[in-house]
């Protein structure tokens, strides 16, 4: 009981925020393109927020670490709310400012509530490691129907309120306040070791140079997510001319994505043992 009382804690905080972060997907080069750019412009603005995102990722795991877990969870909501509310501007910069910010708030919410979670389940509450895999199962469960259903429910808000493409943005900010209020009042903060920022970019390096392998796979890792952030940027224009319900398209590809995770799993753990290679 006391497990399940703390990954439900756990999940009331992390699933509103994923929720806030499917629906700004959907409609976001629409969003872009209304406001007059050019196929270009749109382009470096995508850029903005995937620069962003990577050059923080390099030093986000110490940046966590030494301001505390929960208060980088709070943050992530917040940098990712004025992102949101950015959207509402005409101007190019702003708009500019809004995807660098957007960057930065995933980067921590793809680090620091996992961190804050395996901290607490371990060191805080000494639950067995072996129960980690099942809160993140959930959560892989959960994370797949939101993704779905935010593309409905931005095509719904986006036809539904008068505000077009800016909406699903709008509507991600309650379930960002409620993620960060919510996290903020009734979690425990944690801290990680301290150590600068050039010896852990040092040590990851290490770690790739030293193991073959695992060069390898981050290679292979990086061009997978190279491809899939192109066809982040390209299929709104493919699809757009076709008259397609963007918010409905979207849901789609998130339901072939969860069903391939799906078949993925069944394929190696059922009667199949299928072994990656």
């Amino acid at each position: 009981p006391a497990f399940c009382r703390f990954q439900r804690e756990f999940l009331l905080g992390y699933l509103p925020a994923l929720a806030a972060d499917w629906l700004q997907g959907p409609l976001l080069f629409q969003l872009l393109q209304s406001r007059g750019f050019l196929h270009s412009q749109i382009a470096a603005l995508y850029s903005c927020g995937f620069a962003s995102n990577v050059a923080f990722g390099l030093i986000s795991s110490v940046f966590v670490d030494r301001l505390g877990r929960k208060k980088s969870c709070v943050l992530s909501s917040g940098l990712c709310s004025v992102s949101c509310l950015l959207q509402l501007s005409q101007d190019f910069l702003a708009l500019a400012a809004g995807r660098v910010l957007a960057g930065l708030g995933t980067s921590l919410l793809f680090s620091a509530f996992e961190s804050w979670y395996i901290h607490e389940h371990l060191e805080h509450h000494d639950f067995p490691a072996e129960w980690i895999p099942n809160t993140f199962s959930r959560v892989a469960l959960w994370n797949s129907c939101l993704a779905v259903a935010a593309g409905l429910v931005a095509e719904l808000v986006a036809e539904g309120l008068a505000l077009g493409p800016v909406a699903p943005f709008l509507v991600a900010m309650p379930f960002l306040a409620l993620s960060g209020i919510f996290a903020g009042k009734n979690w425990d903060e944690n801290y990680g070791k301290s150590r600068s920022c050039s010896k852990a970019c040092g040590e990851g390096l290490w770690g790739l140079l030293s193991d073959p392998r695992a060069l390898l796979l981050g290679l292979v890792q990086a061009l997978v997510e190279s491809i899939l952030l192109i066809f982040a940027f390209l299929w709104t224009p493919v699809l757009e001319p076709h008259e397609i319900p963007l918010g409905i398209a979207f849901s789609a590809f998130m339901a072939a994505s969860a069903t391939g995770s799906a078949l993925f799993r069944r394929g190696v753990a059922g009667r199949l043992h299928l072994q990656p290679l």
